[in-house]
């Protein structure tokens, strides 16, 4: 299955993971590069050198290409940039932030560097930063998300016809069937991410897997807009969130409610109550965890099921 995204990034499948906060670590990362598909390193919830040993053990744990997500927002970027030339990273995903701040920096070290956009707009200006590809992410993604919520299936083939640069297509998707579908409207390739935190290898807490495998339709939202749009699990948190909003909060009350590392504690710690349990609408299609090789494989199957099928259809 080669295409403009397999050999840029030199992978056997179209299939990328998401560089999730609290859940891609080195071992999911390798993982993934191993069956086939590209991993990736969430840099946005690690120290400098928390970063550095995950490179350095993703490298040990794979001969397979692999990269790095980097938030633009991060505190520590300068360091973080730093890290990653030194350990030699190929693959750079960027987000949250001007892909022209790094992009020119970064390939002029001859690394790959990919950026994460919600819009149309966004997507050209990456493509004017000189990106090699854009990952358009829709707003049914979990996590940190785009405030203009365009859905995928809408926001793809609008992209599509405006850039000239491989198109990764984001949120939403988790199965072969959703692969077939964003590649048909125009997508090189997928990028995963709720599929993948349901995984063994995943290093969110236990306890947000079997939540995540629990969820049924409109057990997400997307809020806090004011701050920056993420979508969650409808916990305590949430209706915390949701009871503060019918006052007309101030920005500065949204802040104080949120308070710091709330995505650590319902993520990675698993309380399922006073954590912020960001993952995406297509939980309520995720129904156990298995192996992220074992993702891969089932995903691949269900899309050449799917594509085999498509010729038979016919409605005239």
């Amino acid at each position: 299955m080669q295409n403009r995204i397999t050999k840029l990034f030199q992978i056997q499948y179209p299939v990328i993971q998401a560089g999730m906060i609290w859940a891609s670590g080195w071992r999911l990362a390798s993982s993934v590069s191993n069956a086939g598909g590209l991993g990736i390193i969430g840099a946005g919830s690690m120290y400098p050198e928390v970063l550095r040993e995950h490179i350095r053990k993703c490298k040990q744990a794979t001969d397979k290409p692999f990269g790095v997500n980097v938030p633009m927002l991060y505190p520590d970027i300068d360091k973080i940039m730093e890290i990653i030339m030194e350990e030699g990273v190929k693959i750079v995903f960027t987000s949250a932030g001007n892909p022209k701040t790094y992009t020119g920096f970064l390939k002029e070290k001859g690394i790959t560097v990919v950026h994460v956009v919600s819009s149309v707009k966004f997507a050209l200006k990456a493509q004017e930063a000189g990106v090699d590809a854009v990952v358009a992410e829709g707003f049914e993604a979990g996590g940190h998300n785009g405030r203009e919520e365009t859905t995928t299936f809408t926001l793809i083939p609008m992209v599509k016809e405006q850039v000239k640069i491989p198109l990764i297509a984001a949120g939403g998707i988790a199965t072969g069937r959703g692969m077939l579908a964003a590649m048909v409207l125009g997508a090189d390739a997928v990028q995963v991410g709720s599929r993948f935190v349901a995984s063994e290898e995943a290093s969110s807490h236990m306890k947000f897997k079997e939540q995540v495998v629990a969820a049924k339709e409109g057990d997400t939202k997307l809020t806090l807009k004011e701050l920056a749009p993420v979508r969650m699990l409808k916990n305590k948190f949430y209706q915390d969130v949701e009871a503060l909003y019918q006052t007309g909060p101030s920005v500065e009350e949204l802040k104080e409610l949120l308070g710091r590392a709330r995505a650590k504690r319902g993520m990675f710690e698993g309380d399922l109550d006073e954590g912020e349990l960001e993952i995406g609408q297509i939980s309520g299609l995720i129904h156990d965890i298995k192996p992220a090789a074992q993702i891969i494989v089932d995903m691949l199957a269900e899309f050449k099921t799917a594509t085999d099928a498509v010729p038979h259809l016919s409605v005239f």
